[in-house]
């Protein structure tokens, strides 16, 4: 394995993990040499997915907390220090969705749904940086979404956070960049998930996405793993407040 991509000896945080695109995420990272370190609010499912990661001979383990609480975020973080002296890599990709009209929308959900979509983004990011400026390293890597360039009705909570996510992610390349910590994002497209689990059985929308999408196809949760990979590693040693995108095409044609 060339070296521009090897991870041996470095420490990633993955929240969200247990499954889907996140747990996608950490296993790529372990598959190339990184310590992971699983996020997610369920312990079961946590323990569950750090179980498939080390029985496959990879290093990881778990690290239960919502990153909506703010006291639990911060805490965490600093066990990290405590416990491994350092934080190499900060995948934050943990997210949730609402789907409904806009005049039947609160203001609380709106507020929930930018809570852990950006706001918990944005905390995170603060505090791996207290770490990776001491190392005078790291990569921050934002899980953002094609719908930060391409909007749908009915997720105006999620649309919102998502911009504002690559908005986030150009002014912390801006502010970290010069100081050794590189920060760009990730922008998926449609992806057959849990979280998109009824979507992809609805035969109408999912017909609509093949048709959409060049490839003609969902994308799978492994397909992610690279963009991650490529962007932690040396590999993308000069590359700095991008937004990749890994959609199959969808966002570059009308």
């Amino acid at each position: 394995m060339s070296s521009l991509f090897w991870l041996e000896g470095r420490i990633a945080l993955v929240t969200g993990a247990s499954r889907g695109l996140g747990f996608a995420v950490a296993e790529a990272l372990a598959a190339h040499g990184a310590h992971v370190i699983l996020n997610a609010r369920n312990a079961r499912l946590l323990e569950e997915a750090a179980g498939r990661l080390t029985g496959q001979g990879y290093h990881a383990e778990r690290l239960p907390f919502d990153v909506t609480d703010a006291d639990a975020a911060v805490d965490a973080v600093e066990r990290i220090r405590e416990v491994h002296g350092r934080l190499d890599i900060l995948v934050n990709n943990a997210g949730i969705q609402l789907r409904k009209p806009l005049l039947e929308w609160s203001d609380a959900e709106f507020e929930k749904i930018l809570s852990a979509n950006l706001v918990a983004c944005f905390r995170l990011a603060r505090e791996a940086a207290r770490l990776m400026l001491a190392q005078g390293a790291g990569r921050i890597i934002n899980m953002g979404s094609v719908t930060g360039f391409l909007a749908r009705g009915s997720i105006h909570a999620y649309v919102a956070a998502k911009t504002g996510l690559h908005g986030l992610t150009r002014s912390l390349a801006a502010e970290l960049g010069p100081r050794g910590i590189l920060v760009n994002a990730i922008a998926p497209g449609f992806f057959a998930t849990d979280m998109n689990e009824a979507l992809v059985a609805d035969r109408e929308f999912s017909g609509w996405v093949e048709r959409r999408t060049p490839l003609g196809r969902w994308g799978a949760s492994h397909e992610l793993g690279g963009a991650a990979v490529f962007l932690a590693s040396d590999a993308a040693s000069y590359v700095n407040g991008h937004i990749l995108v890994v959609d199959g095409g969808l966002a570059a044609t009308m």
